[in-house]
């Protein structure tokens, strides 16, 4: 199977109460804007240290004397007053109580309660203005409302795709990956596979060349553009701004001449979470995060299911590119697969783009942009402004210039995603595959326009799910990890019991199951709700593919959550047997 790449043409801050004047000046703690209250901190001698109605009349007292209003209002967690000046008052009117309660000697300070905001600025990147799909309110991702509390830092995203031309804008953002062309021909670098993933280029010289109606093309730089999304560098006074701008990138090559194959990519797959590859040395820097921006036609087959699984089960997240053929993605790999995060493509309007794939299967939507408008003419570019914006080369076949460029595509809608899920990991480093997917799914915002076919959970929110994952905990998964012996045609069950939970199950309860067994085509798994309803999860396939791990998503919310739940497997014939290794409920 070949396949190709998938793009187009308010706290305030508050100091504690000590025995002596803090050291800064007074005059350094004027206030400088107009003010509502004062945060007074006494000596531990004074009786309105520690008596609400002493401080209360010393408020009152004082104001009077300034000829202002001011009223005790509440004991702060660090033992200071807060007092109120009955509304806002200008500076000066402010510094005159101010000084009041400074020549009292049982006050140890006085300083104005002032605002803080949140320390996102613009990014000084020459082109960032550009960048609709990070910040505009309407079709953007919300993403520098993310950076305050993350920029994605101590995780490294695998680029699975052409490799890496270099660029200055992701050159310190960029770990050692590696080219898994295992064709020379297609490699185009003189050799098979090696530690440099460098993109030779994939144009094509003539009509035909990778098979019947295949077209002659230009070099893509498909893998730097994607790469620029995720994490070029930003604040660096050029070019543009990366989405988790603090993460690592690791180009893993296997898009060449002509796409790449399903061998190749199962091994860079494998290699990019942390596996082993025979004759590749092991990856010193495994990635948490892993990009597809590829695909071709066809359900997901067993050696890509085997080795997204594997992946996930060490911990990585893996995000695939729904495709662009204005058609299902269930009739697309990888994006049919299960454990992936799937991303369709949305317009600077807010739609689904006129060429990405939709359906059941989708996840998740993020700007991909749309390069004309839908009346007109296939095959031109009107509105390039609204497409994605990127690094990329001015080589039409071998490297040339680094330039900026806009794409669109599915293509460009899952860097979006790999971002995030590189954001909500360095926010969160205890957060598992399937509770960053949960995330990204819970707190997305519907999309602004529409999306005939079904775009997931709609537009994804960098801000929103950055914020949930940091502020309350992950959802707890209930676990059974006692060893359950599978026989030979036998059924045997391993229960959890949910409590503490209240109404019914979620319509994504996340099933994450572990068997060890050296022939899964025998197996039928099932899970058993408390009320004795059966979802199979998995039934008689993958031949004689050893283990099953993964994480399956049922439709519970017909089910009361909490109770005895079970997962059921029956073995249909002899010669080979296994255990339940572990199971889990997420809820």
């Amino acid at each position: 199977m070949s396949v190709t790449l998938l793009a187009g043409t308010a706290t305030a801050s508050v100091a504690v109460a000590s025995e002596t004047p803090a050291a800064t000046p007074a005059a350094a703690l004027a206030p400088t804007a107009p003010v509502e209250n004062l945060i007074v901190g006494y000596k531990s001698s004074a009786s309105e240290a520690s008596s609400n109605s002493a401080a209360a009349d010393d408020a009152t007292a004082k104001g009077k004397k300034a000829g202002k209003k001011a009223k005790f209002d509440r004991r702060l967690g660090t033992g200071a007053a807060l007092v109120n000046l009955g509304g806002t008052v200008a500076p000066a009117e402010a510094a005159d109580v101010m000084a009041q309660f400074r020549a009292d000697p049982d006050v140890a300070y006085v300083e104005p309660d002032t605002r803080a905001y949140a320390t996102a600025v613009t990014p000084n990147d020459t082109e960032y203005a550009k960048q609709w799909d990070l910040f505009e309110s309407t079709a953007g991702m919300n993403v520098p409302a993310a950076w305050d509390k993350t920029t994605g830092s101590g995780v490294t995203v695998a680029v699975i795709d052409t490799g890496y031309v270099a660029h200055s804008d992701l050159a310190s953002n960029t770990v050692a990956g590696y080219d898994f062309i295992s064709t020379a021909s297609y490699a185009r670098d003189g050799g098979g596979r090696d530690s440099n993933p460098a993109d030779e280029g994939d144009w094509n010289a003539t009509d035909g060349e990778c098979g019947v109606g295949s077209k002659a093309s230009n070099s893509s730089w498909h893998g730097t553009h994607v790469a620029g999304t995720i994490a070029a560098a930003t604040n660096n006074s050029k070019g543009v701004a990366g989405i988790a701008y603090g993460a690592k990138v690791q180009h893993v090559r296997v898009l060449g001449k002509c796409g790449g194959s399903t061998s190749d990519i199962v091994d860079a797959i494998t290699w990019a979470s942390g596996g082993s590859v025979a004759g590749v040395p092991a990856n010193a820097t495994p990635a948490k995060v892993i990009n597809m921006s590829l695909g071709g036609p066809g359900a997901c087959g067993t050696s890509y299911q085997n080795a997204i699984n594997a992946a996930v089960a060490r911990g990585t997240t893996v995000v695939v590119a729904a495709g662009n053929s204005n058609a299902d993605a269930a009739g697309y790999s990888p994006a049919s697969c299960n454990n992936v995060i799937n991303v369709a493509a949305s317009n600077r309007a807010g739609d689904r783009s006129y060429y990405s794939n939709y359906g059941s299967i989708i996840d998740i939507a993020a700007p991909g942009g749309e390069t004309r408008r839908a009346t007109d003419t296939p095959g031109t570019v009107t509105t390039p402004e609204n497409a994605i914006l990127s690094t990329l080369n001015a080589g039409t076949t071998t490297p040339g210039a680094e330039i900026y460029k806009p794409y669109q595509g599915t293509s460009m809608a899952a860097p979006h995603v790999a971002g995030l899920a590189a954001l909500l990991k360095s926010a969160n480093s205890a957060l598992t595959p399937a509770q960053i997917e949960t995330a990204i799914k819970n707190n997305a915002r519907p999309l602004a326009g529409t999306c005939t076919g079904g775009c997931g959970a709609g537009l994804a929110d960098a801000a929103a799910t950055v914020a949930a994952v940091t502020s309350t905990p992950p959802a707890p998964a209930f676990e059974n990890t006692t060893d359950v012996t599978i026989g030979d045609n036998t059924t045997v069950e391993s229960p959890i019991t949910v409590t503490g939970k209240t109404g019914n199950a979620p319509a994504a309860l996340k099933v994450g199951v572990n068997i060890v067994h050296t022939y899964i085509g025998d197996l039928k798994v099932d899970l058993i709700a408390p009320d004795g309803s059966v979802y199979t999860l998995h039934n008689r396939t993958g031949s004689g593919t050893d283990n099953i791990n993964q994480v399956y998503t049922v439709n519970a919310s017909s089910e009361v959550a909490n109770g005895t739940w079970k997962l059921r497997v029956n073995d249909n014939a002899g010669g080979d047997t296994g255990r339940i290794d572990s199971w889990n409920l997420t809820f």
